[in-house]
């Protein structure tokens, strides 16, 4: 089973910061845990790994939740490395990436199965209840916010469902730490560990 041609254009051409193996992989695990129940993704930007996850999300027969405000993580902001002054919206001088993002799923077709939930992760997730396949942390890596999106997302992860975790540096000098603590943690509370992709790993619940 493969991506579909047309999505994996969109998906490469979206603004984003996932390499293409991860996108690839994180398609693969998607399709893989659709079967055990809907996808939810923290941490949208502009589309980019919602429209790698939706195509294994329509691949395996469910759905999937991308939740972000939409206004850009720490990192995001003018003066800070991944800062791109075409998402800023002029009339406001704030980050708005929610009009990209509708770009990218309605050039990839995947209207019908990418849900965008706009909003903190942590209010959406104190209000969720439905147990999910998939839950893919990718939202802002400072170390609070990080912990925070697990510590709320976690525990929804259905059992033989996966958790995946991008930016995972081992070695501090690759990328900052916040995903790879939470990932440690992760293997400490009883996901096992299935695959590693360049920084994209994902895990298992018993």
């Amino acid at each position: 089973m493969g991506i579909d041609a047309d999505v994996l254009v969109v998906a490469r051409a979206a603004k984003g910061f996932m390499p293409d193996d991860e996108g690839l992989a994180l398609f693969e695990a998607g399709a893989m845990a659709a079967p055990v129940g809907p996808l939810l993704e923290v941490g949208t930007y502009c589309g980019k790994s919602a429209a790698y996850l939706g195509a294994g999300a329509r691949a395996g027969g469910t759905v999937v939740f991308t939740v972000d405000h939409h206004r850009g993580s720490e990192e995001n902001q003018a003066g800070w490395e991944h800062h791109d002054r075409e998402v800023v919206d002029p009339a406001t001088g704030r980050m708005d990436t929610l009009p990209f993002f509708r770009r990218t799923i309605e050039a990839a077709g995947l209207e019908d199965v990418v849900i965008g939930v706009i909003g903190e992760s942590t209010t959406v997730a104190r209000y969720w209840a439905t147990p999910l396949g998939l839950l893919f942390i990718d939202g802002g890596h400072a170390e609070d916010v990080a912990m925070a999106d697990y510590d709320t997302w976690a525990g929804h992860v259905a059992p033989g469902g996966l958790l995946a975790i991008h930016d995972v540096f081992d070695d501090p000098a690759d990328g900052g730490q916040a995903p790879f603590r939470v990932w440690q943690r992760a293997v400490r509370e009883g996901f096992e560990p299935v695959s590693t992709t360049g920084s994209l790993r994902v895990l298992r619940r018993r």
